[in-house]
């Protein structure tokens, strides 16, 4: 197992309550996306309740904003089920319909230790940490991704003359 996995949190503000009709498609598009989630190749954790899903957990100042977070063995294996799963996709292609466009990042990436379960605070403080100071190793997005810190520490083949003798 890697010594890091990669955490994600996203967050959306919904049109209308989730028991309008508005949102009636998507919300029934979350148990079947979330347990194509939970068998994706390079899966490890998503934030859940006892129903299944984070409709109800509350964070980023505002109870109406809906918190998705889970953490994946690889960039490559959230990548793969965000962009490549269709089913996924299908709802992704979907959320101007339901959610209110937002100004700010919405999505931020980060490496954790393998094991370690983000909490609901440390992805508020990820999200505006990439709101901040744009995309940084301690918070970052797709587009600018950053190797995980095993990735970095790992030794370059070739290059054994320039590690420090002592260390």
């Amino acid at each position: 197992m890697p010594p890091h996995h990669l955490a994600q949190v996203n967050i959306a503000l919904p049109l209308e309550p989730l028991d309008s009709a508005l949102l009636a498609d998507f919300v029934s598009a979350l148990d079947p996306v979330n347990a194509l989630a939970d068998a994706a190749p390079g899966f490890v954790w998503r934030l859940k309740e006892y129903g299944g899903n984070a409709t109800a957990v509350r964070a980023f100042g505002d109870d109406r904003i809906l918190v998705n977070m889970s953490v994946w063995e690889s960039a490559e294996a959230l990548s793969d089920f965000v962009f490549r799963n269709p089913e996924h996709a299908a709802v992704m292609r979907r959320r101007r319909e339901w959610f209110v466009p937002m100004r700010e990042a919405i999505t931020a990436l980060w490496w954790v230790p393998a094991g370690h379960t983000p909490t609901v605070a440390e992805a508020e403080e990820r999200l505006e940490h990439l709101r901040r100071h744009g995309p940084t190793p301690r918070a970052f997005t797709f587009r600018h991704l950053f190797s995980a810190p095993d990735v970095l520490a790992a030794p370059v083949p070739g290059d054994e003359a320039l590690r420090c003798p002592a260390g």
